[in-house]
């Protein structure tokens, strides 16, 4: 026989978790704009602050010396800032699965035939 009660509270924690999951995902998100924004501050500053030098050079081999390293040094930060997003994805990712993860294993654990729980224990 159906349980309303069960229902309505099954129905609610299952609410309660959704809500949770994608407010987590919200404030990842929010933290990945920021960071993307500060970055793209920095270096629209360091471009900035490197034509003005270029601006300075008094030579060729000067100019293709600072470009050289600009170029180096913005690489690096881009793949560091990379690597630095790439993270918080994956953050958020776990942190939106997390709430599931209880209810998943479970649900997973209680349909599993007896034979094949049997086995997996053994």
């Amino acid at each position: 026989m159906l349980n309303f009660e069960d229902t309505n509270r099954k129905s609610k924690e299952a609410m309660d978790t959704v809500l949770k999951s994608y407010s987590d995902t919200a404030k990842g998100l929010q933290a990945i704009a920021t960071e993307a924004t500060e970055y793209s501050k920095k270096s629209f500053q360091d471009a900035v602050s490197h034509v003005e030098t270029l601006s300075g050079a008094r030579s060729f081999e000067a100019v293709f010396e600072l470009q050289s390293g600009y170029v180096k040094s913005a690489y690096e930060s881009f793949m560091a800032e990379a690597t630095k997003l790439t993270e918080m994805y994956s953050d958020i990712a776990k942190s939106a699965y997390k709430p599931y993860d209880a209810p998943v294993a479970a649900a997973t654990k209680a349909t599993k035939p007896a034979s094949v729980a049997t086995s997996a224990a053994a």
